[in-house]
C-alpha cells in the first residue's frame, strides 16, 4: 500500500499540474502561448511588461490556482520518491543520489510556487535551476539507479530523456530556441521529468493492480486444496 500511494502521488502531482496549466492559461484576457511564454509567467501575481528573456506582456487572473498546483506537484514529486523506495529503486550511491535529486526537483517546484518570478526572482530562479539542473541529473542517474525488474524502455527512457532535457535547458539559457520559441525550448528542458515520473506511476499502479487480481484466485484455489 505504501508503494502503491508512492506511484499514485507522482500520477496526481503531473495531472493536477498539466490540468491547472489549462485552466490557467485559458484564463489569459490575451492569448497565452506555450512559444512566447514561461511556464512561471502563469504564476506571475502582477501585470507587467517583462522584458527578460524575451519581451512579453504577462497578466495571469489565475496565478494563485497555479502557483498552488507548482507547490502540490512539488510535494507529491517528493512524496512518491520516498515512498517507492526499495519497490522501485536499487541499493546504491547511484540509486541514493538519484533519489536525493528528484527529490530536490519536488522541493524546486514548491519554491517556484512560493515564490512567483515577480514577486522574489532569485529564489524563483532557484527554483526552476533545482528542477531543471537537479532533477534532469536525478533523472540520467534514475536510468542506473532503477531495479532490474522495470521494464527496459523506462530504464532507457531515464537516461534519453534526461539527457534531452538538459541539452534543451542549455539552449535556453543561451537564447537557442531552434524555431520551438522560449516557452517551447523550456518546456523541453521542464517537461521529460514530468512524463517519465508519469510513466512509472501508471506502470507501478496498473502492475500491482494486475498482481493483486491475480493474487486472489490463487489464494482461492490454495484454500480449495
Amino acid at each position: 500500500m505504501r508503494v502503491r500511494i508512492g506511484y499514485l502521488a507522482w500520477i496526481v502531482g503531473v495531472a493536477q499540474f498539466f490540468v491547472v496549466h489549462r485552466i490557467a492559461e485559458s484564463a489569459w484576457a490575451r492569448p497565452y502561448s506555450w512559444a512566447r511564454n514561461n511556464i512561471s509567467d502563469l504564476g506571475n501575481a502582477h501585470c507587467a511588461v517583462q522584458p527578460e528573456p524575451e519581451p512579453r506582456y504577462i497578466c495571469s487572473p489565475e496565478h494563485g490556482l497555479m502557483n498552488g498546483s507548482f507547490i502540490t506537484l512539488g510535494v507529491l514529486l517528493v512524496l512518491g520518491v520516498v515512498l517507492t523506495d526499495g519497490a522501485l529503486w536499487r541499493t546504491g550511491r547511484t540509486a541514493a543520489m538519484a533519489r536525493l535529486l528528484l527529490a530536490g526537483a519536488g522541493a524546486g517546484f514548491v519554491t517556484a510556487g512560493l515564490a512567483p518570478a515577480d514577486v522574489n526572482e532569485n529564489q524563483h530562479v532557484l527554483g526552476a535551476l533545482l528542477i531543471m539542473v537537479a532533477g534532469n541529473i536525478g533523472l540520467v542517474l534514475a536510468g542506473f539507479g532503477l531495479r532490474e525488474r522495470m521494464p527496459i524502455p523506462l530504464r532507457w527512457a531515464a537516461g534519453l530523456l534526461g539527457v534531452t532535457a538538459i541539452a534543451a535547458l542549455g539552449l535556453f539559457l543561451s537564447h537557442h530556441y531552434l524555431g520551438l520559441g522560449m516557452g517551447g525550448m523550456e518546456r523541453v528542458a521542464a517537461f521529460p521529468l514530468l512524463f517519465w515520473v508519469l510513466a512509472v506511476g501508471g506502470h507501478g499502479v496498473t502492475r500491482r493492480s494486475g498482481r493483486t487480481h491475480g493474487a486472489i484466485p490463487a489464494a482461492r484455489l490454495s484454500r480449495a486444496g
